[in-house]
């Protein structure tokens, strides 16, 4: 039987085993948190609950949430002023303890160190992203050429796991640029690389004009993607599987937990739930306008994911709904037989657009767009007048036209997916097209919108 998960006995156990598994940790963490953070006492003592009341998963969804993203930020101001750091009062261990700490990429407004752990939360941790990557089959001796933002930035985890495999990171900061991040895989000669899709199909053009060779002469042996919705796009998937001559790959770990990764299957099957002895978050969803609690064992569940610790000493999330919007799959994967929990991404909470009553993702909107590729090339933005969540009709849309597509056919095309997103998702958008290459890539997180209010 392949083994899906690092601690050996959660492979033989069956999902009701891994749900009394995970509440034989759940009472312990909790009462962790209300005894050593200020924060999660006053939380659990608004809500009327004990830590001891909790100790099953369906109690925990009763609770409220008890942490938004715009809560850890005044959380990270209140411990500044107060105790001098930025850790949050929800911060758990002594300042003294913190061995490892990440920030949020800060696009949705100030940083949080979300990604602060122990030593202890390391040696716990870090093998659950080897592990993860190690169903990507990264092994000892694999080269990754690692290109994010690092430093202070969540990204920085992954090399931990990374290296844990035994394999080498070949990391370079996102900010050094293309040109020196190909000439360093031209150097190294990598066998995985893991950057964001978009910066993926970035290289695909950019490596023949720096290197006069394609991206599949690089002869990798996968793809690692995260930090944006992509190869769940099927165009996306096919288009980079396509030109790197490998398997892309999904995997993430918001805020340090959920770790998850698609498997190896042409069809894209979700993010499989590797690490249940870490955390619940695949088993607690939340309305994301309410915050009221969502059936999340019922297969194709749809809602917020909120995340709480089963084991961590640092910054543990206990009731954090950060704003991912997913939905959950109960059965057996069709591409690998993994029999845990899987969940496809939908969206942002904050990056909802609600056009005349209708909530739209711009995810939907990117895949229904994919799906005209080779007449697009896939790269668009939504245009805002004004900021989230309302649209004044129509949406509008820059589209990036392929590169045989005629002036004159723009009209029809414009015509053929303004009639599917209206089929898929109900809206009647404002497109303009641009000339392919417009639209910059960036290298860390490509924006899907362009904010035109903000230049007013």
């Amino acid at each position: 039987m392949k083994k899906f998960y690092w601690v050996d006995e959660l492979n033989r156990m069956s999902r009701e085993e891994i749900r009394r598994y995970q509440e034989k940790k759940l009472p312990k963490q909790l009462k962790y948190c209300y005894d050593n953070s200020e924060f999660y006492r006053q939380k659990f003592d608004d809500a009327g609950a004990a830590p001891e009341d909790i100790n099953t998963i369906d109690d925990l969804r009763q609770l409220p949430v008890f942490m938004v993203k715009d809560d850890e930020r005044k959380s990270a101001e209140a411990s500044l002023e107060k105790y001098g750091h930025p850790f949050g009062l929800h911060l758990c261990a002594p300042v003294e303890d913190i061995y490892l700490t990440g920030t949020t990429s800060g696009t949705t407004g100030t940083p949080t160190f979300s990604y602060t752990f122990t030593e202890k939360d390391m040696d716990f941790l870090g093998p659950q992203i080897a592990n993860r990557l190690a169903l990507a089959a990264v092994g000892k001796g694999d080269r990754v050429a690692f290109f994010f933002a690092l430093g202070i930035y969540a990204t920085t985890m992954t090399l931990w796991g990374l290296r844990h495999l035994g394999a080498l990171p070949i990391d370079i900061d996102a900010r050094a640029g293309t040109e020196l991040f190909l000439k360093f895989m031209d150097l190294t000669r990598p066998t995985y690389l893991a950057c964001t899709p978009s910066l993926a199909e970035y290289l695909i053009d950019k490596t023949p004009e720096r290197l006069n060779k394609e991206v599949r002469d690089f002869k990798l042996k996968g793809l690692l993607n995260t930090g944006e919705i992509g190869i769940a796009i099927p165009g996306i998937k096919e288009k980079l599987e396509s030109a790197y001559g490998c398997r892309a790959y999904d995997y993430w770990a918001p805020c340090g937990n959920a770790p998850a990764i698609s498997c190896d299957s042409d069809e894209y099957c979700g993010l499989h739930a590797i690490a249940p002895d870490l955390c619940t978050s695949f088993d607690d969803l939340v309305d994301p306008i309410t915050k009221k609690p969502v059936e999340s064992d019922i297969d194709g569940a749809i809602g917020e994911m909120v995340h709480t610790n089963l084991q961590r000493e640092a910054c543990p999330a206990v009731k954090y709904a950060y704003g991912d919007i997913v939905q959950i799959f109960t059965t057996e994967c069709p591409g690998c037989g993994f029999k845990g929990k899987r969940t496809n991404i939908i969206g942002r909470a904050d990056d909802m657009l609600i056009v005349k009553g209708v909530n739209v993702y711009p995810a939907a909107i990117k895949d229904v767009v994919a799906g005209f590729v080779p007449d697009v090339t896939g790269e668009m933005r939504i245009v805002l007048d004004a900021p989230l969540p309302r649209v004044v009709p129509p949406l509008k849309l820059k589209i990036e036209h392929g590169r045989e597509i005629g002036h004159s056919d723009l009209t029809a095309l414009a015509s053929k997916i303004t009639t599917a997103l209206h089929d898929q998702i109900k809206i009647r958008p404002e497109i303009q097209f641009v000339a392919p290459g417009t639209l910059p890539k960036e290298t860390r997180k490509t924006p899907i919108f362009e904010k035109k209010y903000e230049d007013a």
